[in-house]
């Protein structure tokens, strides 16, 4: 990260940790071992400094800024926790590695705090690089990196400055070949004190981030309560339904709000709850008609009063849902039967609209129809309704008027085939029954004629009236035997709409 300045006392950490380093490539002598040793001390006693000092800054904030706004330091209090928290993982991580580190080097000697084998040269390489401790510690850095940087807003993040980073080297050894993080830190020639001192730095490192990330929450309590941080264009219409001919106004400018601020925002005396400074009203509309809400915004000023801004009254209308389906080729009315029609306009009240026809009859109310229809050709339904105290015509939708489809005629709900002896003798009617239409129609059969062709015998012819089996009919078919063929023939059926229709014959063979 670009920007800000290390203290005196960081830089002189940095330069004598590269001094350390070079020299250890050269030699690993009883003086650079020591060295190490009061390095990893400074480090300790640097990071210590740090978290004292960060310690007693948020339990100042706590002390005073919580009492006095809790609700502006509450959220504020929040990060600060998440950082220490994002920070505090990265830190028991490294004293894990530490703890595993001196127990492989034989411990500490109890007199003089020294590691027994601080120039052991085996430790590091084998659990750092071979068992891929390093790699998970590289890891843990840099996800530490991105979570404390994210926890900022996208404009607080250039001004905010720590080391904490694990990169790869980007330059080659001198035998020409290239090492990663945890080979370049922790690898061959690396005693185990080195090791700690490192890992001590990266310590220090962690502290001096979160220590930056709190001290940027920190100053935040500090800025000027309203701050028009957040801008955008903005329309608002009167409505946004518009009938074809009204004109269409709507006023363009220019908002701004405090994304960090948390105004007290009401909206008919009820509070709403508060993001990035704005108020979300959201309510229920389980009622139709047209309702009125007023919103009210208090702002705390830098001198401590509040100030109250008043919207002007906003009017919606709630509706029931509807849907208008207008399809072009199935628009089609049938003659004979009630033709359920739902009729709607987007914006306007059911009960505002004015509907007539053309080609046949039209009744009802709220959107739910009937029409009824007599001769076979066109047919158009109008629509008009009073917006504003003018009349709006919609225009006319067209449709088809057909007869109703011919029906099949069937006997034992069939229309033909194999059927047993048996079965055909217990009927006692044929029947005309329409398939696949939705409308309740029925039709009536009113005459047929019974071809009955037993096997080595004379046709049976017969004639009848009405759709039952009675008297020859019933006669004739109670004689049929397997074998036989069984046909209705001439049969005509007559529908609601009064017509006669001569149906296909159907024909049986008894098994």
């Amino acid at each position: 990260m670009a920007g800000g300045k290390e203290t005196p006392r960081q830089k002189m950490i940095g330069i004598m940790y590269l001094v350390l380093m070079a020299m250890l490539a050269l030699n690993v002598s009883d003086t650079i071992l020591n060295a190490f040793s009061t390095l990893n001390d400074s480090l300790q006693t640097s990071t210590s400094n740090v978290n004292t000092g960060l310690q007693q800054s948020i339990q100042a904030f706590e002390a005073t800024k919580m009492k006095d706004n809790p609700q502006r330091a509450k959220p504020i209090l929040d990060k600060i926790r998440e950082t220490q928290r994002i920070a505090g993982e990265l830190n028991t991580m490294v004293d894990q590695l530490k703890k595993e580190l001196e127990t492989a080097g034989g411990g500490r000697d109890p007199q003089t705090g020294e590691l027994k084998g601080r120039d052991n040269l085996d430790v590091s390489p084998r659990i750092m690089v071979q068992q891929g401790k390093g790699a998970k510690l590289k890891a843990k850095i840099n996800e530490t990196r991105e979570k404390l940087l994210n926890l900022l807003d996208p404009r607080d993040r250039a001004s905010v400055n720590f080391s904490l980073e694990a990169k790869d080297p980007t330059k080659r050894t001198t035998d020409g070949t290239r090492k990663n993080w945890e080979e370049s830190n922790f690898g061959e020639g690396i005693p185990l004190t080195a090791t700690i001192t490192i890992l001590s730095k990266i310590q220090a490192d962690a502290k001096n981030a979160e220590s930056a990330v709190v001290k940027k929450f920190l100053s935040k309590m500090d800025e000027a309560l309203v701050n028009l941080d957040a801008f955008a264009a903005v329309a608002v219409a009167p409505t946004s339904y518009v009938i074809q001919g009204q004109p269409y106004t709507a006023e363009v400018f220019l908002t701004a709000s405090d994304s960090k601020s948390s105004p007290d925002i009401a909206v008919n005396g009820s509070r709403l709850p508060v993001k990035d400074g704005k108020g979300l009203y959201t309510v229920n509309t389980n009622s139709e008609g047209s309702f009125t809400w007023v919103g009210t915004i208090n702002v705390k000023q830098t001198d401590g009063t509040v100030k109250t801004y008043t919207t002007p009254p906003q009017k919606y209308q709630v509706a029931r849902p509807s849907a208008v389906v207008s399809p072009d080729k199935m628009n089609v009315f049938y003659i004979g039967v009630d033709n359920p029609v739902s009729i709607s306009a987007p914006g306007i009240p059911k009960e505002n609209l004015k509907v007539s026809m053309k080609g046949g009859s039209i009744s009802g109310s709220n959107g739910k129809y009937i029409v009824k229809v007599h001769e076979v050709g066109d047919a158009s339904i109008s629509v008009s309704a009073d917006i504003g105290g003018k009349p709006v015509n919609f225009g006319a939708t067209p449709f088809r008027v057909k007869r109703i489809p011919d029906p099949v005629a069937k006997v034992a709900g069939k229309s033909g085939g194999t059927l047993g002896a048996a079965v055909i003798k217990s009927q006692d009617a044929i029947f005309a029954m329409l398939e696949n239409f939705d409308f309740d129609a029925r039709f009536r059969i009113t005459r047929y004629t019974l071809i009955i062709a037993k096997p080595r015998a004379d046709a049976v012819v017969l004639s009848a009236n009405g759709n039952e089996f009675t008297g020859p009919v019933r006669s004739a078919i109670s004689g049929i035997t397997p074998g036989s063929r069984v046909i209705f023939d001439n049969i005509v059926a007559v529908g609601p709409d009064g017509s006669q229709r001569q149906l296909n014959p159907i024909a049986f063979t008894a098994n």
